[in-house]
């Protein structure tokens, strides 16, 4: 067994590009803002109209709890990345995963958002229970219910664009 102390830079360079061009055994895919750029430019304005006079604080946590259930390791790194940029605590971070545990980590607003992103992440398991709408609907007036419900949209495409073309984990390419 190598010692990764003792690789060279070329080594390294070489793995990190096995890596980045071989995910899961994959090889290179389509670069799907060249191919189809109109598409990608109305995915990003459909984007930033959801976000629009959202806490941002909660928007990264919904984008987290997405990328995690839809198993999107390339979303779940930017958008982990981006929280702690934007002053997200380590502790929270590690309980989005776990929210239903870690209640206390997450004000009632943020829970209603959560719970919201996990039906319609997972909408082919049972649609949105009436339940899960009344309670964001109790937190959220309705324009800014619709752009949380856009958020999740708009996340959920991201994360369907990232797995289908290969996007490598730590490799943002915004």
């Amino acid at each position: 067994m190598t010692n990764e102390a003792q690789l060279n830079t070329a080594q390294i360079t070489a793995r990190i590009d096995e890596a980045a061009d071989g995910i899961a055994g994959r090889g290179p895919r389509v670069n799907f803002a060249k191919a189809a750029p109109k598409a990608f430019k109305a995915l990003i304005g459909f984007d930033a109209a959801a976000r629009e006079g959202l806490d941002p604080a909660l928007v990264e946590l919904v984008q987290i709890r997405s990328s995690q259930l839809n198993k999107c390791a390339y979303c779940l790194h930017m958008h982990t990345t981006d929280a702690r940029k934007a002053g997200e605590s380590e502790e929270r971070l590690h309980m989005v995963a776990v929210w239903e545990e870690a209640a206390h980590f997450f004000t009632p607003k943020e829970r209603a958002a959560l719970a919201l992103t996990e039906a319609v992440t997972l909408v082919a398991q049972g649609g949105v229970p009436d339940e899960v709408y009344r309670r964001a609907a109790a937190h959220f007036d309705e324009p800014e219910l619709a752009r949380l419900l856009a958020l999740i949209f708009t996340i959920n495409t991201w994360n369907r664009l990232a797995l289908s073309t290969g996007k490598a984990a730590g490799t943002d390419e915004r």
